[in-house]
């Protein structure tokens, strides 16, 4: 049975000393577009660049296993990895994320934008080996602002999916965690079971 573990708690950032710059998208763009960030990979939050470090095998493994497994439930079609999407209007100007995969309420072709607005997209999941405390203290509240209805983490070395539901402002009122001997269905996909030990090796 999963384990239930609250709602994500939200604290706005402390104001850093000394000061930062904020990076905006548009900021972003213009460097990119200079060719200033030739070869390097950036993820923009909260007005911070965070480098997007090589993935190591095991992350990789898991961001294709979760792929296979909801395109088994979803098709292959509305299932991207590493995309960048839309975030909330007031989160808009200083995040850009980039979730390892999302899946999409319709085809990509169908989508007119640069990226998946929030209305296109039904879940979103991080792969965390390193980085499993920034994905859910700053991605979760990133994602309930943006109302996207589910958010799952992969936590390698827990061994386990943590599944974020019910969002409400800047947090998810339901807060799950799924054992790797357990099974777990997408929301929008209640009858398609996906066991959690096949996201692992």
């Amino acid at each position: 049975m999963p384990v239930a573990l609250g709602e994500t708690s939200y604290s706005p950032p402390a104001p850093q000393c000394p000061p930062r710059k904020r990076w905006t998208r548009e900021e972003c763009e213009a460097y990119q577009r200079a060719g200033f960030w030739d070869g390097q990979h950036y993820e923009l939050i909260n007005g911070e660049l965070i480098n997007k470090v090589p993935k190591y095998l095991p992350h990789t493994l898991g961001i294709r296993r979760l792929v296979d497994a909801l395109r088994r439930v979803f098709g292959a079609d509305p299932v991207l990895w590493e995309t960048s999407i839309e975030v909330a209007a007031e989160d808009l100007r200083t995040n850009e994320p980039e979730p390892d995969v999302i899946v999409l309420n319709r085809s990509p072709s169908e989508i007119s934008g640069k990226e998946p607005a929030t209305v296109d997209i039904v879940l979103v999941a991080e792969v965390s080996d390193t980085t499993l405390d920034h994905d859910i203290t700053i991605k979760a509240p990133l994602y309930a602002r943006a109302g996207i209805p589910e958010y799952w983490v992969l936590d390698l070395n827990g061994r386990r999916l943590i599944v974020h539901r019910a969002p409400s402002g800047s947090v998810y009122k339901s807060v799950s965690a799924y054992a790797d001997n357990e099974t777990v269905a997408p929301l929008t996909a209640p009858d398609r079971i996906i066991s959690v030990s096949d996201l692992f090796a």
